[in-house]
């Protein structure tokens, strides 16, 4: 289908204003559209009657030079896709669109939330500058609903005490993590592996698997499931960043499994830094499909 492309703030609340009655449901996204950006796209079109798309490679996220500069930008190829999908329009303002010159606020989000697993491994400024651009967003949108991959779980929760606090009438809807075939969560950093590093990476989701394992056969000692997630690691020659169990609503650390936790890692394969994670909860099985059939 035909995607319309605004770059102005301006430009886009035109454009929505006749269809608000109706019901919009927003992807924020960085572009590079992979699958699962496109799983958020389908869920949008499906409870809503307009779908807004927005790419922006946001420069406050990003805690290093490097990382912002290698981020792919497919403008063309991802405006395609996302009219495969079914958007409606597309919002991809540019820099100075979003951060005019004197732009001097920031919207941080305190507590345990933004303080652990990313917010403790680059800095809470990371999620200042996630809060912030979300709701730019949010309120430039306007929409009723916004979809987020639970892959970024901790950007979910950060987004979702944002919206609570703020008084924001938008529902934040969580979608199942996008994977492929061999478990690993897809991103748009995996285009940036090697063919060997892509091998190494598979370690990911089959360590995270092995603590899903754990947890059905009834282990609940967060110390024991994640020394099996470190050792599957290790066997693939990775060192993680952090391996942590939080609290899944929260994200506070816990003693025990009584409840929704989350379990999340943070591995470096090459150059690339992959995040990934499982929620363990009591009562509930839900592990990752992986191709190999491990069980």
């Amino acid at each position: 289908m035909s995607v319309r492309v605004v770059r102005t703030v301006a430009e886009l609340r035109a454009a929505l204003a006749p269809h608000r009655a109706a019901g919009i449901g927003f992807v924020p996204t960085m572009g590079a559209l992979h699958e699962g950006h496109l799983s958020l796209l389908r869920a949008a079109r499906a409870e809503n009657a307009t779908v807004v798309l927005s790419i922006f490679v946001n420069p406050t996220q990003f805690g290093e030079a490097a990382d912002l500069a290698a981020y792919p930008r497919t403008e063309d190829a991802d405006v395609a896709l996302a009219g495969e999908a079914g958007t409606d329009l597309v919002f991809a303002p540019s820099a100075a669109e979003m951060y005019p010159a004197g732009f001097a606020t920031s919207v941080c989000v305190g507590g345990a939330i933004t303080a652990t697993l990313e917010g403790a491994l680059r800095g809470r400024s990371h999620f200042d500058g996630v809060a912030t651009v979300v709701a730019k967003l949010l309120l430039a949108v306007q929409p009723d609903r916004a979809y987020f991959g639970a892959k970024d779980a901790q950007q979910v929760v950060v987004v979702r005490r944002m919206v609570s606090d703020l008084g924001i009438p938008v529902e934040i809807v969580a979608c199942p993590t996008s994977r492929d075939a061999d478990g690993l969560a897809r991103s748009s950093r995996n285009t940036r592996l090697s063919a060997e590093a892509r091998e190494q990476a598979a370690a990911i989701p089959r360590s995270l698997r092995a603590a899903q394992d754990a947890f059905a056969g009834g282990i609940r000692d967060p110390r024991g499931l994640t020394i099996r997630v470190r050792d599957e690691l290790a066997a693939a020659g990775l060192d993680p960043e952090y391996v942590e169990i939080v609290d899944a609503d929260t994200l506070e650390p816990i003693a025990d499994l009584a409840g929704p936790a989350l379990l999340a890692v943070a591995v470096r394969v090459g150059e690339v830094r992959l995040i990934d994670n499982v929620v363990l909860a009591p009562g509930v099985d839900d592990r990752i499909a992986l191709e190999s059939g491990s069980a």
